[in-house]
């Protein structure tokens, strides 16, 4: 949101852009929480990170010069790392308005100016991301008398957040969000969101957010959240479904799971009447003749739920809790690379080419020798080759 425009050095930067940015959100507000994101080696958003590519490592000092590719240089964690730390420090240099409130985080620390009298609520935190981390302290200052409280976010998933956390608050607060920049910036009400939904639909929608795709569940392709949105408002019990496991469930139950499949296969075709999705699959590919139009299997289906469990109803479930202890992330639906890297366990299922072997084929005509498809992929020939299976490569 902030780029360095013309400034040389990280001084300027935080003295000419950051600081008179947030000087300007003093004018109208009586306290101001900068939440920063925390970098973990051993997480899932790492890898969603390192997709974004890479740039090089940089020290961040006053006198320093501002790297010319700012996006490459917060590609790199240590690089956002030291520059929040830098930018905090100034700022608390900078304030000296003893009407307002100041309110820093520092890993899993507060700093605050002048000092909170009470922090436990917000300190120490172990949230890494902003996105929950943020909600928190919403939390925190409705308590301590704030009524009125304004959200600065370019993040979807915040929105998702900041509803679902609306409908906990009192009748007199109000939750307002500054979303977007530039043409797509707007105000947003979270507040009279949360009451057009209904508790029970608000308190759901984080899961439901991350079922349909977020930045570690993956989507359904050819599927976005206006279609996922319509099969909701004419499936009533995927409410119900949702809430079970909106908050750090020990399981998925068995009555939740067929609830999803029947919704799945409802985003996929609003016609069909099976309530089985490997059914609903092969009947959609007799029509379709297309994999990529057709939903998952239930395999992978099951393993999709518990990534999304695991972000709606364990990371996102337990936003107004400082200190969550979350499962490992290989007990839903994930596996870690030797790298060490978290990855999709996709399905318990062998992939195709071990499962339908039959529809491996070769082209040999004299004998399957060499390149010989079948004889590469350890499997005998069938009808379907040009030799028509009589030739054995395994006695040659």
């Amino acid at each position: 949101m902030l780029k360095p425009s013309s400034v040389k050095t990280f001084n300027d930067y935080a003295h000419v852009i950051f600081i008179p940015y947030l000087t300007r959100k003093f004018e109208t507000v009586s306290r101001l929480d900068l939440v920063w994101d925390r970098y973990l080696s051993d997480s899932l958003k790492a890898a969603t990170r390192a997709k974004r590519g890479t740039g090089i490592q940089r020290r961040v000092v006053g006198d320093a010069a501002i790297p010319r590719n700012w996006q490459n240089f917060l590609r790199v964690d240590s690089n956002k790392t030291e520059l929040f730390a830098f930018l905090s420090e100034a700022l608390l240099r900078w304030f000296v308005q003893e009407d307002k409130q100041l309110v820093i985080t520092s890993d899993m620390e507060v700093l605050s100016k002048p000092p909170l009298p009470d922090r436990t609520s917000i300190a120490p935190c172990t949230h890494e991301e902003a996105d929950s981390r943020m909600l928190l302290h919403v939390a925190h200052a409705a308590r301590n008398g704030h009524h009125k409280i304004m959200i600065q976010t370019v993040d979807t998933d915040v929105v998702v957040l900041a509803v679902a956390v609306a409908q906990t608050l009192q009748p007199e607060d109000e939750l307002w969000l500054a979303f977007g920049t530039g043409k797509n910036f707007r105000y947003l009400a979270a507040h009279e969101i949360a009451a057009g939904l209904g508790p029970e639909k608000a308190c759901a929608l984080p899961v439901f957010h991350a079922l349909t795709g977020c930045d570690t569940v993956s989507s359904f392709v050819g599927h976005g959240k206006k279609t996922a949105w319509a099969v909701w408002s004419v499936l009533p019990e995927l409410t119900l479904a949702l809430l079970k496991v909106s908050s750090a469930p020990d399981d998925i139950p068995q009555e939740v799971m067929a609830t999803i499949e029947r919704f799945v296969i409802l985003v996929y075709d609003r016609t069909s009447t099976c309530t089985e999705i490997n059914t609903a699959r092969r009947k959609l590919f007799a029509k379709r003749h297309n994999v990529q139009t057709i939903p998952p299997t239930k395999a992978a289906l099951e393993e999709h739920v518990k990534r999304a469990v695991y972000q709606g109803g364990h990371v996102w479930g337990t936003v107004l809790v400082s200190t969550p202890e979350l499962p490992s992330p290989c007990e839903w639906g994930w596996s870690k690379s030797p790298e060490g890297d978290y990855e999709p366990f996709w399905t318990c299922l062998p992939d195709a080419g071990q499962s339908s072997y039959e529809l491996v084929s070769c082209k040999c005509k004299k004998g399957c020798v060499g390149q010989c498809k079948c004889k590469k992929s350890h499997l005998q020939c069938t009808a379907l080759c040009v030799c028509e299976g009589e030739c054995d490569w395994s006695s040659l």
